[in-house]
């Protein structure tokens, strides 16, 4: 194993035993094993899906260390995981999808859905290898969601681990690895957004913005930005935002709809932590099951329909498969429904 300076035996690390607690604990330094890296963090985000993990509303084994959008130095590389050009020292972002390279989706380029993944670590807490690299001093297992980022260290397989570009402060990048890719999956993947195209964002936090800013490098002609925190809206004009509404506002549909001469958006991203956030092609049908009807469409709108959840965005999956054409937008998708949730873990 390559390590950088000698590393301390023990780390502090967020512990949860049970639903809504967090106990800060002394834990053994993880030790990376093959293709893995050890990461000192800098930096972890706090995920929605973090919280719901930690009230229980996602099933995950106890104790665990949560945390899964970090951003640190490679403090320690494990056999094989420097053949992609990592180095101790290097300043990385982990990712939370952290494909295994060998299962039949991962061969086929769809590491998104990476069945070794999401049976191992999201259902269990471990590494491919069947085992979680924490323990208490104690010698107790302790689960990972993901690599476990809100610990002192981290222990993150080489294929979700990237550079960060020379310039780029750590903490901010922390939450590339999670809030970064989803948006990017929003955008790229379940919008498959046009040069030109016109988009609302509807709640502009840590998924929004990082939408909003896709949205503008894309090439969208307008992105509203829908929200009710003043201070958000601001933020996202600064992130490139056209026009900013808050929807308390009786008017906030005709708002939208004045930004876009009276057509309505091409594309609604929803990305509230209230409901689970999807991109949409926009409608003024009824919405068929699963999916929901956007508000800024203008009614003559006709084309077709077009949509994806949270988890699918996020990491590129399959849109759902669309009911009968109705009066919706200029594209469709026949692929079956794949989304990462359906193993039960989002």
């Amino acid at each position: 194993m390559m390590t950088a300076e000698s590393l301390p035996t023990t780390m502090r690390a967020a512990v949860c035993r049970e639903d809504g607690h967090l106990v800060l604990e002394d834990l053994p330094v993880p030790q990376p094993q093959r293709d893995e890296v050890l990461v000192k963090v800098t930096a972890c985000g706090v995920c929605h899906s973090d919280l719901h993990a930690l009230d229980g509303h996602i099933a995950f084994p106890r104790p665990a260390v949560l945390g899964h959008e970090i951003s640190g130095t490679v403090a320690a590389l494990g056999p094989g995981a420097g053949r992609d050009g990592l180095a101790v020292g290097q300043p990385v972002v982990g990712a939370f999808l952290m494909p295994c390279g060998r299962c039949r989706y991962c061969v086929q380029g769809r590491d998104d859905l990476c069945e070794e993944f999401f049976a191992r670590n999201r259902l269990g807490g471990q590494l491919f290898d069947g085992t979680s690299r924490l323990r208490t001093t104690d010698g107790e297992t302790v689960a990972m969601y993901s690599m476990g980022g809100l610990a002192e260290y981290a222990v993150v397989p080489a294929t979700a681990v990237a550079p960060v570009p020379e310039g780029m402060e750590l903490a901010p990048a922390a939450v590339l690895g999670c809030a970064g890719l989803t948006a990017y999956g929003a955008v790229r993947r379940a919008a498959d957004l046009h040069p030109g195209e016109s988009v609302a964002v509807v709640a502009v936090g840590g998924v929004g913005s990082n939408v909003v800013q896709l949205a503008r490098a894309f090439g969208a002609s307008e992105v509203v930005a829908v929200d009710v925190d003043a201070e958000k809206l601001a933020a996202a004009s600064r992130m490139g935002a056209t026009v900013t509404v808050d929807s308390r506002d009786p008017d906030a549909r005709e708002q939208v709809l004045a930004a876009t001469g009276g057509r309505g958006v091409d594309v609604a991203s929803r990305c509230s932590a209230a409901r689970r956030p999807s991109s949409s092609r926009c409608s003024s049908s009824p919405p068929a099951a699963g999916w929901s009807r956007s508000a800024w469409a203008a009614p003559a709108r006709t084309p077709r329909w077009r949509s994806t959840s949270w988890s699918a965005a996020a990491c590129g999956s399959s849109p759902t498969t669309a009911p009968a054409p109705g009066p919706t937008c200029r594209r469709s998708s026949t692929s079956p429904t794949v989304a990462c949730c359906a193993t039960g873990t989002w």
